[in-house]
């Protein structure tokens, strides 16, 4: 009787402290929110940093090719702000699916797959490929101030633009791949789904029906 008592007892302690460990996981709450608050810090510090270039745009009298890189390198730094609120955005999203629930409203919007994250591989994939945008515009925006003076700066250039090429199309070919498998996943998923239901639907024909078959 008194080791039934102490295994019930010990039972409720491990009950409580799986839910206390479940419930700890609703603390990612607070990345997902600073996340989207972050993005929305990093969308509005590009739309200003553009807004701020057609300004300065359309009080230039002539376009000079100082004032037009430094036109392009603003609007790109605008855009690399964006980006990394994208980078922001996917990462709360994840997570959010990740710990906490998949986004019911999702299914409505099954055009959009960039948001589609039910693994930490996933998520890790995707703020990688933007993370490597962010950087290929970054040096683009350093690319364009840099003064060439000599020969062997114009071959750096040149050898930092084909090294941004390579990682592209490796990045290109890594993304197709993993799209590749996903489509054979959930191939593979629901031809499962399917000899599940027939073996289902055979269990429950009537005995008869099986003898007479035979």
């Amino acid at each position: 009787m008194l080791n039934a008592k102490r295994m019930l007892n010990a039972k409720k302690i491990e009950h409580y402290f799986e839910v206390c460990l479940w419930k700890f996981r609703l603390f990612t709450l607070l990345p997902v929110i600073f996340g989207l608050l972050s993005t929305l810090n990093f969308f509005i510090i590009g739309s200003f940093e553009i807004l701020d270039t057609l300004a300065y745009s359309f009080e230039l009298d002539h376009f000079d090719e100082y004032a037009v890189t430094k036109v392009i390198t603003r609007i790109i730094g605008g855009i690399d702000h964006y980006l990394i609120g994208v980078v922001l955005l996917i990462f709360s999203f994840g997570i959010y699916e990740i710990f906490i629930s998949p986004i019911d409203i999702r299914s409505k919007y099954q055009d959009i797959k960039i948001l589609k994250i039910s693994t930490l591989d996933q998520l890790k994939h995707k703020i990688l490929q933007v993370i490597i945008m962010v950087l290929i515009i970054s040096f683009f925006k350093k690319a364009l101030s840099m003064d060439v003076k000599t020969t062997l700066d114009l071959f750096f250039i040149a050898g930092s633009i084909l090294v941004v090429a390579v990682s592209s199309y490796l990045m290109h070919l890594q993304s197709h791949g993993s799209h590749d498998n996903g489509e054979d996943d959930d191939k593979r998923n629901a031809h499962n789904a399917h000899d599940h239901n027939s073996l289902r639907s055979t269990d429950h024909q009537p005995k008869s029906a099986v003898i007479n078959r035979e």
